[in-house]
């Protein structure tokens, strides 16, 4: 009986040692598998579709980078460009602003951008396509800043340029300011890049 036990632990610990496995008498617990953050969503978001108006993407923070998602914004018909422009702006600053949906959430998506802030055309001697921001860029976030900038300067509100030229309620000089690759992919390491704008 002695040897038979001999032999079937001898078994054992060959069988394991076969399979790569060390027994151990440690009791080991890594917790759970680690999740990732998908930046995607499953399933059309029905909430945001809901509402009519003209289809327009904003930029969320996800994870370390920006993303775009869909919205819309209500445009009223017959609008002249420049009325049009702020109007588009406004819209989606208020985008922006709101609060996740759920599914949204779900996803991992999130904002930087605070509720109240209004967006204006250009003053005397501003240039065209100037918007005035109801808080001066340089006091934003930089998430923020990033959002707004990627936002509207890939929207119907700036030139199509890829940039967009901001100024705040002040008197503080113009600037154009750009959306790269290396602002949407870290946002918090990396201001928007820009160029002061000669004003009137």
């Amino acid at each position: 009986m002695h040897v038979r036990r001999l032999l079937a632990v001898a078994g054992l610990a060959l069988a394991l040692s076969g399979c790569g496995i060390r027994a151990t008498e440690v009791p080991t617990d890594f917790g759970g598998a680690p999740s990732r953050v998908p930046c995607s969503m499953t399933q059309p978001d029905v909430s945001a579709q809901n509402e009519r108006g003209v289809p327009v993407q904003v930029f969320l923070l996800c994870g370390s980078s920006l993303v775009t998602v869909d919205r819309q914004v209500r445009v009223p018909d017959g609008s002249a460009d420049a009325k049009r422009r702020v109007i588009v702006a406004q819209g989606l600053l208020d985008q922006l602003a709101e609060t996740p949906s759920a599914a949204e959430k779900g996803a991992g998506y999130t904002t930087y951008v605070r509720g109240g802030m209004s967006v204006s055309g250009p003053r005397a001697g501003d240039p065209d396509d100037t918007l005035r921001l109801s808080t001066s860029p340089p006091q934003l976030t930089s998430y923020a800043l990033a959002q707004i900038v990627c936002t509207l300067s890939d929207s119907a509100a700036a030139e199509g340029d890829g940039s967009v030229i901001l100024g705040g309620p002040g008197r503080e000089p113009l600037r154009r300011y750009a959306c790269t690759d290396t602002v949407r992919n870290a946002p918090n390491e990396n201001r928007p890049p820009s160029t002061e704008v000669a004003s009137g």
